[in-house]
């Protein structure tokens, strides 16, 4: 089954997808991954504080897991 983010998932379980989603939050600006709201703000939440585009966000970091799921496959 692919692995796909939402909005609605909290930061760490996007990270416990693959941890290599952690530098695409760190080029968005959202360099804190280890505080507490990371464990209780979904993304949507998250990305409002930091002024940051959810739909995009999330968008870049499915096409992130599309790839390693295509490299994995060959």
């Amino acid at each position: 089954m692919a692995k796909k983010v939402d909005k609605q998932m909290n930061i760490m379980e996007i990270l416990q997808l693959d941890e290599g989603c952690a530098p695409i939050f760190m080029q968005a600006g959202m360099g804190c991954l280890g505080c507490a709201a990371a464990h209780f703000e979904n993304l949507e939440q998250a990305c409002d504080v930091h002024g940051i585009d959810a739909d995009a966000l999330a968008a870049q970091l499915n096409t992130y897991l599309e790839a390693q799921e295509e490299a994995k496959a060959q």
